[in-house]
């Protein structure tokens, strides 16, 4: 693992191959840390500059200490690596930040890969001045969310979720700053090419999560990859992994 300062503590991030190649940078989902992504690094790295972060307060990055927006932290990352833009690539969580990143800080952003969301509407009436509220998600989430529990794959995001959740209490505020008005800025990402891999049996709020993302560019694509839920990229990697390089290849 490495670390860069941002403004607000380190961050933490590992990087793989070739450090001239075209910038790829995952962000994992809601609660775990670059670990899910142990069976894509491989593959990319063969052709491409691929970095996989711990988003703020996940993993071996810092805690916040003031409030702060996910997508400025992936910026400081891109603009420390030098190596910009990236096809910026997330599942869940990470999927939104992507969206959120692209729509910020455009110069940054060649192409976006999501799965599992990429607009989360804030309920009617919330200040957006605010912390968005916490979601109520299962006692077990995200391994609820699993098509098929690979035991592998169940202890490697067990482990994940359990290292981030050890650096948080119950009483810390909730410093996080959305992006306002998401949903209806997709326009500004019109020439931004999206690839939208969902697993089949993802609910349908996520599923319309990514449609609203792909329907709002002109090279908007989607995917559906078997026997996967909401995390396909450890649910079937291999699909999620052939399809992934298929888009980059026509970049």
């Amino acid at each position: 693992m490495k670390t860069f300062l941002s403004d607000d503590g380190p961050l933490a991030y590992t990087e793989a191959g070739p450090g001239d190649g075209p910038l790829v940078v995952l962000l994992h989902s809601g609660f775990a840390d670059h670990t899910v992504w142990r069976w894509q690094i491989p593959e990319l790295a063969e052709r491409f500059h691929v970095v996989a972060t711990d988003l703020r307060g996940h993993g071996r990055s810092a805690n916040a200490s003031r409030p702060f927006r996910v997508a400025d932290d992936v910026a400081a990352l891109i603009r420390h690596l030098d190596a910009g833009p990236a096809v910026v690539v997330g599942v869940s969580m990470g999927a939104g930040v992507a969206v959120e990143t692209a729509l910020e800080h455009p110069p940054l952003v060649r192409a976006l890969v999501i799965s599992g969301g990429g607009v989360v509407p804030l309920p009617p009436g919330h200040d957006p001045n605010e912390p968005p509220p916490m979601p109520a998600f299962p006692p077990d989430w995200p391994l609820s969310s699993m098509h098929h529990h690979d035991p592998e794959a169940v202890e490697l995001l067990r482990k994940a979720l359990a290292g981030t959740m050890a650096k948080h209490t119950p009483d810390e505020p909730n410093l996080l700053v959305t992006v306002p008005d998401v949903a209806a800025r997709l326009g500004e990402l019109a020439k931004v090419p999206v690839l939208a891999l969902d697993g089949e049996h993802d609910a349908p709020g996520f599923l319309a999560a990514t449609a609203a993302v792909t329907g709002a560019v002109e090279r908007g694509e989607s995917v559906r990859l078997p026997g996967a839920m909401h995390l396909p990229n450890l649910e079937n990697p291999r699909a999620y992994n052939k399809a992934l390089l298929a888009f980059l290849d026509t970049l």
